[in-house]
């Protein structure tokens, strides 16, 4: 994923978290909001501390934007949205994600 299709100001953050819509899966947590002003969708991945340590956290987020690559060709521009991995997705066998 271009770093021009990353969402990377805290600001954008804290509104994405605060007023998106947050949907749930075992393995990761998808945050959507409508990005002002019809801009190209923009996404970010974030792993926490519960995932694991740096190098697992940092194996975690490679793995998500690795397959968030295939899939974003076909998301409709306008959107914002944070990927938050959860902690099973580090065992999670690469199809699975």
């Amino acid at each position: 994923m271009k770093r021009g299709f990353r969402l990377t100001r805290s600001t954008d953050f804290k509104r994405v978290r605060r007023f998106g819509k947050s949907y749930a899966h075992p393995l990761v947590v998808l945050v959507a909001h409508p990005s002002p002003q019809g801009q190209p969708t923009r996404i970010a991945v974030v792993a926490g501390a519960s995932v694991g340590g740096a190098v697992v956290r940092n194996l975690a987020k490679r793995r998500l934007r690795a397959c968030l690559d295939e899939i974003f060709p076909n998301c409709l521009p306008g959107w914002d949205l944070i990927v938050i991995a959860r902690k099973p997705i580090a065992q999670a066998p690469f199809l699975e994600i």
